[in-house]
């Protein structure tokens, strides 16, 4: 018998004795594993967060009792006893439920959540609002000891320890963001594990939190009888409980990093369905900068926690050694520190994922833009995927091509990326950002190596009646519309994202009547939106071809480009019913 076939809901875990909770624990690990291997997912921070999940809904009373979960990629053994296990078990029902929480799936969750350092800020909301109508019940954030480095936890932290009411906030110290943790207050945590939560000097406690420590929060038993204890608590606490990533998998226990998300892998063995090819943009990056970085000590590599998204192994940070920093999840900061680093003299590039770049926003537009320091900015993964809600790399180009100062490149093959890169950070002159290609592409012809005449876009073949101009990763797709066209059409690199080449589209109006634009990502205040607006009082027509704005949720990526009419045969049907 299993013991899951028995849970629906955490009603049917309170009828449970503790050893069988414990032989639950193993069947849940095993659940994970399955949907991993399979489709992908989160497997260490899942792991590692089993006995304190089943602790959590053993004594706690949710929906009623409310459980926030920051970044939420440790919330699949939660949406395993509360209803979605089929998500785990069977193909038909993975494709159900998404790796994050989700409200619109079930009772139990409360936020759509899958970035980090955001459990504490919405635990006093909603503290907050219980207090104010007068209700009772319990509100518990759990949080990442990684998810410590970014702001909003620290803004959260420094509002709940005044809240004077019941919020419970379990730290779960597995020792690891995605890769190692960085930043002062990881040794206050280690001191306090060392401890075993004894040491007077203790962060939470001067923030006016009760403190309370679990050395091993995969005790089932210690796990239980701890949060019975906690449980309408009538001030704000901090349970500090000490966890093993990936605990139950011994590939994931011994290469945490590796085993932080995983592609579908053999679970045996570890091996993943996908193998990146030897070319791709992270090696060609890695290859230039290990080579720059020998001659230049100037130049400095940084990163908010996310190496991995560009391929910079363990063994390739420490080859970079002390001109590479690892900032923490902190994309805000770590952009506020590269333009600092330009300011003192260095030669700074700041790797940080598309996905992530909202997070950056004010830092991009305050910190670097407006104050013109030289540094560069390389964004990763932009484009359209079939990505989960939380996790969309469609939103970079309308966030940072509107802001002043910043030049926005899109490089459209391996050639023109490393001439851009190696431009990018010689100049002196401009804050540039580059958005790095999703598609391997050789184009050795009108590369230049000097980009400092902004916005002067590059005409790559002539001809007539319709402009094609593609920018960056779908500059491959407009050489297949044109294959599809009855007549050769024009085909433009603009290679700027922040601007228009008045000059361009103005000789394009003597003979040409017909205008497309391509763009891998959010056409709304996008890149096309620029030319059309150009257009607007003139007689050109434009077409704008690029995501629509939505929150897509793990939608196949080619059913993405049917929907947006992102094909060639597509994007020929539109071009023709247009010029008809």
């Amino acid at each position: 018998m299993s013991y899951l076939d028995l849970v629906n809901s955490p009603e049917d875990l309170k009828k449970m004795n503790m050893d069988e909770m414990k032989v639950l624990a193993d069947e849940i690990r095993q659940a994970i594993l399955n949907r991993d291997s399979q489709i992908g997912g989160h497997v260490g921070p899942n792991l590692g967060i089993v006995e304190t999940t089943i602790a959590l809904h053993y004594v706690f009373d949710t929906p009623r009792d409310k459980i926030v979960w920051d970044v939420s990629h440790q919330c699949y053994p939660h949406k395993i006893l509360t209803g979605r296990k089929e998500g785990f078990l069977t193909a038909e029902g993975m494709a159900k439920i998404s790796g994050y929480t989700n409200q619109d799936e079930s009772e139990h969750d409360f936020f759509k959540v899958g970035h980090t350092s955001t459990s504490v800020s919405l635990a006093c909301g909603l503290a907050k609002a219980r207090d104010l109508l007068k209700q009772k019940h319990n509100v518990i954030a759990v949080i990442g000891d990684g998810s410590l480095s970014g702001g909003e936890a620290m803004e959260g932290f420094n509002n709940a320890a005044v809240l004077n009411s019941n919020i419970i906030i379990i730290v779960n110290d597995n020792e690891m963001s995605i890769a190692e943790n960085h930043g002062g207050l990881y040794k206050n945590l280690r001191l306090l594990r060392e401890t075993k939560g004894q040491a007077e000097c203790n962060m939470f406690k001067a923030l006016g939190f009760e403190y309370l420590y679990v050395d091993d929060g995969n005790n089932l038993a210690d796990m239980i009888e701890v949060l019975k204890k906690v449980k309408d608590i009538k001030v704000p606490l901090v349970l500090h409980v000490h966890t093993l990533k990936g605990k139950g998998y011994e590939l994931a226990e011994k290469n945490k990093e590796q085993w932080h998300w995983n592609f579908p892998f053999d679970i045996k063995t570890g091996k993943t369905a996908f193998e990146m090819p030897e070319e791709n943009y992270n090696n060609i990056t890695y290859d230039y900068l290990e080579k720059k970085i020998a001659k230049d000590k100037s130049i400095v590599v940084v990163n908010a926690a996310t190496p991995g998204v560009f391929g910079l192994s363990p063994e390739r940070r420490a080859k970079l050694g002390e001109n590479f920093v690892d900032v923490g999840i902190a994309e805000e900061h770590g952009v506020a520190f590269t333009s600092a680093l330009a300011k003192g003299g260095c030669k700074p590039i700041f790797m940080v994922m598309s996905s992530f770049v909202q997070r950056t926003y004010d830092q991009l537009s305050q910190d670097l833009a407006l104050n013109e320091n030289p540094a560069v900015v390389l964004v990763g993964w932009g484009g359209i995927s079939g990505a989960d809600m939380t996790h969309l790399c469609t939103f970079d180009i309308p966030l940072i091509s509107n802001i002043p100062n910043l030049v926005y490149l899109a490089p459209v093959s391996v050639e023109e990326y490393s001439a851009m890169l190696d431009w990018a950070v010689e100049q002196k002159k401009y804050s540039v950002v580059i958005r790095m290609p999703n598609r391997m592409l050789h184009e050795k012809n009108f590369v230049e190596d000097d980009y400092s005449e902004i916005n002067k876009y590059k005409i790559m073949q002539k001809g007539e009646k319709t402009a094609i101009i593609a920018a960056g990763s779908f500059y491959g797709l407009a050489l297949e519309v044109a294959d599809k066209m009855p007549d050769k059409p024009t085909i433009i690199n603009p290679r700027y994202l922040t601007g228009v080449d008045e000059k361009c589209l103005e000789n394009l109006e003597k003979d040409h009547s017909l205008v497309i634009t391509l763009e891998d990502g959010e056409i709304d205040g996008g890149f096309g939106e620029k030319i059309a607006r150009f257009y607007g009082p003139k007689n050109m027509k434009v077409l704008n071809f690029g995501a629509k704005k939505e929150f897509s949720d793990r939608v196949n990526v080619n059913k993405l480009y049917e929907r947006y009419h992102l094909t060639p045969e597509l994007i020929v049907a539109d071009i023709e019913k247009m010029l008809k």
